[in-house]
């Protein structure tokens, strides 16, 4: 069994009229580093406060190691949890901070000592023992918040987005500090975020949360090469999507359909496992699959579309290229694509507003 299992749980507000999650059955294995990642209003913190025991659940159960705890105090379920604000002291020193839930549970002066100086040392921060939180900056504040989580040795720690508030530098330093301390000590982790690359940097699986239900659950590159729709494919990463219908396809390799474009245009691509023949489908390809050319001869054979360039913006190392596709009989349905393209692979002259092909191979496109 799961350490933590959640059974047809759902939670609603105001009556019934808001439905926060929606019948979530959920495991969470012992010793994993489990992300619950979607948009605001999808219900991964929610999920993450039932668990936590700050919210009740509307129905279901919750298990931790077997035994129902959703009716069970927050303070009695030995979870540590670590919040966007750090939720420091301020009047404490750095040593008193941590040390505040050994004292709550009535460890001995002398036990407290030591794990307060280990979980500080885990954190690389024994020396700032004695300063002031303000004295801090915000990933060492996150830190401290990340060492008292840790220092009562719990069996789960529960991170909801604690990385949100930092720069860019600093949550990344954050990301990788957490994936070390987890490698390390083997403890069970969720952590909440709407950041996908965080879910791809730290998570071994990942579950997709949208209004209140979880998309898909898995391995983060699992996710991100076989997602099981276009809320997935579209949210897990970057994604150029168009509309169609299903196209005659009598000689597509096993696994691959065609989609028939307005502009009557074909492009093949992988079959998602529930696309079938109905009345329109979506294609979807990640802009690091694409290729650019100022004309289709340039390019191997395979799916190829025109477009017309809109932006080309310099990313350090790549660039970004924005294209609209081409229309020329209308109706095509599709946003902007863009394509990235790693430095010294963009083709000499290539300039906003001339015309180019987009080409891709039919295995790095999916149609749903």
């Amino acid at each position: 069994m799961s350490l933590i299992q959640f059974e047809n749980v759902s939670k609603h507000y105001a009556g019934k009229t808001v439905v926060a999650v929606d019948n979530l059955n959920l495991g969470i294995e012992a010793g994993e580093f489990l992300t619950l990642l979607g948009p605001s209003g999808s219900g991964k913190t929610t999920s993450l406060m039932m668990l936590a025991g700050f919210e009740r659940p509307s129905a279901g159960t919750i298990r931790f190691d077997g035994v129902p705890i959703e009716t069970l105090p927050a303070h009695r379920r030995n979870m540590g949890v670590v919040f966007q604000s750090h939720a420091l002291f301020p009047h404490l020193t750095v040593a008193e901070n941590v040390a505040f839930p050994l004292k709550v549970r009535r460890l001995s002066r002398s036990e407290t000592a030591t794990r307060v100086t280990s979980a500080l040392e885990k954190v690389r921060l024994a020396p700032f023992a004695e300063r002031m939180p303000h004295q801090l900056s915000g990933g060492q504040q996150q830190r401290v918040a990340l060492a008292r989580a840790l220092v009562f040795e719990p069996r789960l720690v529960l991170l909801d987005e604690p990385l949100s508030a930092l720069d860019k530098k600093l949550r990344e330093e954050m990301q990788l500090e957490i994936r070390r301390l987890h490698r390390e000590l083997g403890v069970t982790m969720a952590f909440v975020t709407h950041d996908q690359s965080e879910a791809m940097v730290m998570s071994d699986r990942v579950a997709v949360f949208n209004h209140g239900r979880i998309e898909q659950i898995g391995p983060p590159q699992q996710l991100y090469d076989a997602p099981c729709n276009t809320f997935v494919a579209g949210f897990l990463g970057d994604n150029n999507k168009v509309e169609g219908k299903s196209g005659p396809d009598p000689v597509a390799p096993a696994g691959q359909m065609e989609i028939r474009l307005a502009n009557g245009l074909t492009l093949r691509g992988r079959r998602a496992g529930h696309s079938t023949n109905g009345p329109s489908q979506v294609l979807c390809v990640r802009p690091e699959c694409l290729k650019v050319a100022l004309d289709a001869g340039q390019l191997e054979t395979g799916n190829q579309i025109g477009a017309r360039l809109v932006d080309i913006i310099q990313q350090g190392d790549h660039w970004r290229l924005v294209a609209a596709l081409s229309d020329e009989d209308g109706g095509l349905r599709a946003e902007n694509w863009t394509v990235k393209v790693n430095v010294g692979s963009v083709p000499a002259g290539l300039t906003v507003g001339q015309p180019v092909v987009l080409r891709f191979r039919p295995e790095d496109a999916w149609i749903f």
